[in-house]
């Protein structure tokens, strides 16, 4: 992964709303949320929400698919995974260490 490209994600991520979007619509995972969805659960404005969305897309974090009348968003989990990489890629110099062995044990539960 590039910098420039993982700065484009955390930049999406580093604002409140953009965050608290992502994090719900993970949650889902590839069932995805509606904006209705979203709205309902986070109590954000339908404008608003659309801004953020699209700024979440654009990033490349989030997916979007026209379901009849619908738009579903779901994580982009290629470009999570890859972030993720991109993150621990360095850490302890390339040795298996604690920050890994607990995102395994939380991806085990």
């Amino acid at each position: 992964m590039k910098n420039t490209d993982a700065i484009k994600a955390f930049l999406a991520l580093g604002q409140e709303t953009r965050l608290n979007v992502f994090r719900l619509v993970v949650q889902r995972g590839d069932v995805g949320l509606t904006p209705s969805e979203i709205i309902e659960k986070l109590g954000i404005p339908n404008a608003t929400l659309s801004f953020h969305l699209k700024e979440l897309v654009e990033a490349g974090l989030l997916n979007v698919e026209r379901q009849s009348r619908n738009l579903i968003y779901s994580p982009n989990a290629q470009l999570v995974e890859e972030l993720s990489g991109f993150l621990l890629e360095n850490c302890c110099g390339g040795q298996s260490c604690a920050p890994i062995s607990i995102v395994k044990k939380a991806k085990a539960k």
